[in-house]
């Protein structure tokens, strides 16, 4: 990022700071620049950890253009994720659903597997109330593979894209077993994922970029037409970054951490975040010089937590397990002059809560009962504390453990969560029973020793787990 859009962050983080603290409700601000429906970006990383960010704590990743969004807004510590693996949480995020509710209990092969037709998304309720919107990056809720497209745009039957699910415009990498696997076991995703492209239903010529900076000049295009046809915009912007293959990443950011003595994936890692962190940093001082910044909410998450060279930071566990480390990601909120600058929440937070969230931030009401995320905007604007009911995940059980060590045992497929307790559980044979305020790390099982609370947790479980589903496979 520029200085002059770090400047203008902090700028406007400066009435917060100086008359407001953490109990304190901010005085809302109104400001001649930022009228109308607010635009809203949603940066999300993919496979990043809460320990990967220097925002978050990390001693080995510099990030300065996130820490400074950080800075600017609110920085959520309990923020989870809709399922420990990337497509389930995809759909949580669009849907404002646990991820079972349409069956969907794995990532997605790239072949029949997708997000159920007829689905209401958040798109397409945006879409509805006059926002022009744009997905652009990994999608991995089917329907792009080149047979889908094909089929597509000659009036014949196809599993749904990104288009059919509320967005006017898309630019993905082909998700199909003829394309994507040998970029990925070649390492060629990022160097080489602009020759393999499509956009709105149609396969495009090279370009001849990395796809992580691909990505960010689609976004600036989307915002540019939007800004030129005065139409508030919404961006789901989807990095893969920094999901395998582990690759080098453009210079400076190779060089700065093979000094250290950094060697092997894990500095391919390391350069790959902080060449995410600036472009990211690019986008923003694109908002800022075209004037959109100050009615723009952006909000910055991972899909789960950390694979291999990722990092949990206190948190036990990873990509692929129920546990803390796999589940809990960063998440920054920033709207400014609006989010109150410089602040944390200890609120539990969830992805489903996105969708009913930025739709009361636009002015959009949404039926509550139609989804498991709650609206936290009140939180957002006043820092309000607010109840939530149990949060609920559930994903079929990968033995294969996609982060550093052995995976944590017992394996566990279910989790409910009330207030600071979690139960896990295999299927319906509880495993652990964890208090999290004092206990984040997860070391003390006190299965056994609550039994109002296990019996609590456990009954939801069943009923989550006896619930209709609206699967694709239907």
């Amino acid at each position: 990022m520029k200085r002059n859009a770090l400047q203008l962050l902090f700028l406007l983080a400066t009435p917060f700071l100086l008359f407001t603290n953490c109990n304190e409700a901010p005085t809302e601000t109104n400001s001649d620049t930022a009228s109308g429906p607010p635009n809203i970006i949603v940066l999300l990383a993919d496979d990043l950890g809460y320990g990967d960010l220097s925002a978050y704590g990390s001693q080995s990743i510099h990030t300065p253009n996130i820490d400074a969004l950080a800075a600017a807004g609110m920085k959520f510590t309990r923020f989870y994720a809709g399922s420990a693996v990337c497509s389930p949480s995809r759909a949580s995020l669009l849907t404002g659903k646990f991820p079972l509710r349409f069956d969907i209990r794995q990532h997605f092969d790239d072949r029949e597997m997708h997000l159920p037709a007829g689905t209401l998304t958040f798109p397409r309720v945006l879409q509805q109330n006059g926002y022009r919107t744009a997905h652009i990056g990994k999608w991995h809720l089917g329907g792009i593979r080149i047979q889908d497209f094909t089929a597509r745009t000659a009036g014949e039957a196809a599993n749904p894209g990104p288009l059919q699910h509320g967005f006017d415009h898309y630019l993905c990498n082909i998700e199909d077993p003829l394309v994507r696997p040998e970029l990925i076991r070649e390492r060629k995703l990022y160097r080489e994922g602009g020759k393999t492209l499509v956009r709105n239903d149609r396969r495009i010529d090279e370009i001849p970029k990395h796809w992580t900076e691909i990505k960010v000049d689609e976004a600036i295009n989307v915002i540019e037409e939007s800004r030129k046809a005065d139409q508030p915009f919404f961006v789901n912007l989807w990095f893969d970054v920094p999901h395998t293959p582990y690759e080098p990443a453009p210079e400076r950011h190779l060089s700065v951490y093979e000094k250290m003595g950094v060697k092997g994936d894990q500095l391919w890692f390391r350069s790959m975040v902080s060449h995410l962190d600036e472009q990211i940093g690019r986008l923003i001082d694109h908002l800022e010089t075209s004037g959109l910044l100050e009615n723009t909410i952006i909000v910055f998450t991972s899909d789960n937590g950390p694979a291999y060279q990722g990092s949990p930071g206190p948190f036990k566990g990873g990509k692929t397990d129920l546990h803390e480390g796999g589940i809990r990601v960063p998440m920054i909120a920033v709207w400014p002059n609006r989010i109150p600058a410089n602040t944390y929440s200890f609120q539990t937070a969830h992805m489903t809560d996105l969708f009913p969230t930025l739709s009361a931030l636009a002015g959009i009401e949404v039926e509550a009962s139609d989804l498991d995320g709650m609206d936290l905007s009140q939180h957002l604007l006043e820092q309000t504390p607010l109840e939530r009911g149990v949060l609920l995940w559930q994903m079929d059980l990968y033995k294969h453990f996609q982060n550093q060590g052995p995976k944590p045992t017992p394996y566990a497929t279910t989790v409910a969560m009330n207030e600071n307790w979690k139960l896990l559980a295999d299927s319906l044979q509880t495993t652990e029973l964890f208090d999290l305020e004092a206990d984040h790390r997860e070391l003390y099982n006190q299965l056994g020793q609550q039994d109002s609370i296990e019996q609590l947790l456990h009954t939801e479980m069943r009923s989550f787990l006896a619930a209709p589903r609206k699967s694709w496979k239907k």
